[in-house]
């Protein structure tokens, strides 16, 4: 075990967690709700400081990363654990069973051992990712901070529950973020996530504020997030809070982990869900999971031009020279340098 960051005492054993928005009180012997931070003898401890369940290179563009060193790869890598408890979580193997008391696994890892393993791997970034970065902290703060001296980006991809006091620690250290932005109502954040909806809002406009550059993801679920509505109102929050530039990916649904009564998003649903974020006001609306779909490019906002073509995760004319359309010359939001 490690000590913790983010905690203050409360007498009589206990500790509350200030590193999420859920502010966990735990008793002494007791987890938090991610299930790897332990209160031992008053102090609190974390379980993943140096066990990392999962590690990949990636192309930067399946965080979805579309517009932030676009055609690089990334050092991906991520602990078990999560904060929330998402009934269609796709890597329910990592994130879940440390919430229901099981073991907390993972191959040994150390801060500087991850960035060497970056850099040997001719990778651009370290992207902290596949379960929830927010509950290793420690471990990300760390490594975050050697590879920016080592002159790499640090990419989080997240649900954005995590409390001001992380963001704040976080801040001068992330240069980029995908947030995945589940729904639009507080119902679905406490019933199906058991989480809560403002506290994402409140961050988004935060890391956009801390001039990090974000782009948002939304699974599209049949009968849950998928109303005109509630994507319309989901898309002018986009274009009022983090701007018009933002790009707002829009995942296909498949059944999964406690989620399995319903079909995968119709293509039909998720054409929708595109032309309403273009109605508001978007410059960069994607659709995710459906290979083939035409809407994976990057279009020129000023002239309508492919700016980025993309095939799967691959780019095969390459990002664009100095970050402008190849057609008018238009600059694109993101970093392409």
């Amino acid at each position: 075990m490690h000590p913790a960051s983010l905690w203050k005492p409360l007498g009589e054993g206990r500790a509350q967690c200030r590193l999420c928005c859920h502010f966990c009180l735990i008793d002494p012997g007791a987890r938090g709700r991610c299930g790897v931070r332990v209160n031992r003898d008053g102090a609190l401890f974390t379980l993943v400081w140096d066990r990392v369940a999962a590690l990949n290179v990636d192309p930067v563009e399946k965080k979805p990363l579309y517009h932030f060193l676009p055609g690089s790869l990334t050092f991906s890598f991520g602990t078990m654990g999560c904060n929330l408890g998402c009934s269609f979580c796709q890597n329910a193997s990592l994130s879940q069973p440390p919430r229901q008391g099981s073991p907390v696994e993972g191959r040994k890892a150390d801060p500087e051992g991850l960035v060497q393993a970056a850099l040997d791997s001719g990778c651009r970034s370290v992207s902290y990712t596949y379960s929830e970065p927010t509950v290793f902290f420690e471990l990300m703060a760390a490594a975050a901070r050697r590879a920016k001296a080592a002159g790499l980006a640090n990419i989080m991809v997240t649900n954005g529950f995590m409390s001001p006091e992380c963001l704040d620690a976080l801040a001068p250290l992330v240069d980029a973020a995908n947030v995945d932005l589940k729904a639009f109502t507080p119902a679905f954040y406490e019933q199906v996530c058991e989480a809560k909806l403002e506290p994402v809002k409140r961050n988004i406009r935060r890391m956009r504020e801390l001039g990090w550059w974000i782009e948002l993801t939304t699974l599209v679920i049949p009968g849950l997030n998928d109303s005109p509505g509630e994507l319309s109102e989901m898309a002018r929050f986009i274009v009022e809070q983090a701007g018009a530039h933002t790009p707002w990916h829009l995942s296909r649904f498949h059944p999964d982990f406690r989620l399995t009564d319903r079909p995968p998003t119709p293509e039909s649903t998720l054409e929708t869900a595109w032309k309403i974020g273009k109605d508001a006001g978007l410059e960069h609306v994607y659709v995710g999971n459906l290979p083939g779909n035409a809407h994976n490019a990057t279009l020129c906002p000023g002239c309508g031009a492919v700016a980025v073509e993309r095939r799967g995760f691959a780019l095969p004319s390459g990002a664009p020279p100095g970050g402008v359309c190849p057609g008018c010359g238009r600059p694109l939001a993101g970093r392409f340098d």
